[in-house]
């Protein structure tokens, strides 16, 4: 079977994992989430039991989840170095440590203004300091990673890699809680102005957003959520 990615809506994280696999273009399927209904219900408890995207159903139908481990599992797949390096180069120890700083600092930066956004009937002294923290943490985090940018086209060499895939879902996050402009880092709104015009981006943000287009061809189609559920839920 062909390995099957779940991802979430709205502006889900996993965006990128789905213009990963464009890169890659090996088969696969793709099952949309919505992040705010489907994924807070009981039964996707039993694909993750965190209630979280993305997940992975793999090609031996296990159910994988976490970006980075879901990442790795793309990454051993990928014989022909289109969305990664080869093992032992510095160019792959250089894709881990920015996919490290990313998925782990840089994404969870935003955590107070996600709790922020989320909160019912806010305490407004308190959603005010979370919005603020929030939003000092963001800019703290985005002024490392304009550091750790180099010369290059991408985050690490001339195309895009899997580090390029974690930071272009996350990276929009900017401008949806209102933080800062993206033109305060240079370096980084060069990078996501090339991602983001990229057709595999293109295509996954279409995705995200319900339009089903075609991409590549790598894609063999949706699998509805229920149906994943049933089949492959603990």
């Amino acid at each position: 079977m062909e390995p099957i990615l779940l991802y979430g809506f709205p502006a889900g994280s996993s965006m990128g994992l789905v213009a990963a696999l464009e890169w890659l273009g090996q088969p696969h399927r793709l099952c949309r989430v919505d992040m705010l209904g489907e994924m807070r219900e009981p039964a996707y408890g039993r694909i993750n039991a965190r209630h979280e995207t993305p997940a992975l159903i793999t090609d031996q139908g296990r159910v994988l989840t976490e970006t980075m481990a879901i990442a790795a599992w793309l990454e051993a797949r990928d014989s022909e170095r289109r969305i990664s390096f080869a093992p032992l180069s510095a160019e792959a120890d250089r894709m881990h440590q920015l996919m490290g700083f990313v998925n782990t600092g840089f994404t969870g930066a935003f955590t107070p203004l996600w709790v922020a956004l989320e909160m019912e009937n806010p305490d407004p002294v308190t959603h005010s300091l979370l919005r603020a923290f929030g939003r000092e943490r963001v800019s703290e985090r985005h002024d490392k990673l304009e550091a750790m940018i180099g010369d290059g086209r991408y985050l690490v060499g001339a195309q895009p890699s899997l580090a390029d895939a974690l930071l272009v879902g996350v990276a929009r996050w900017l401008e949806f809680h209102e933080v800062d402009d993206i033109g305060r880092w240079p370096k980084l709104a060069a990078l996501r102005k090339r991602l983001e015009a990229d057709p595999a981006v293109i295509h996954a943000i279409a995705l995200e957003d319900g339009e089903m287009r075609p991409g590549t061809g790598a894609c063999l189609g949706h699998v509805p959520l229920a149906e994943v559920i049933e089949r492959f839920g603990a």
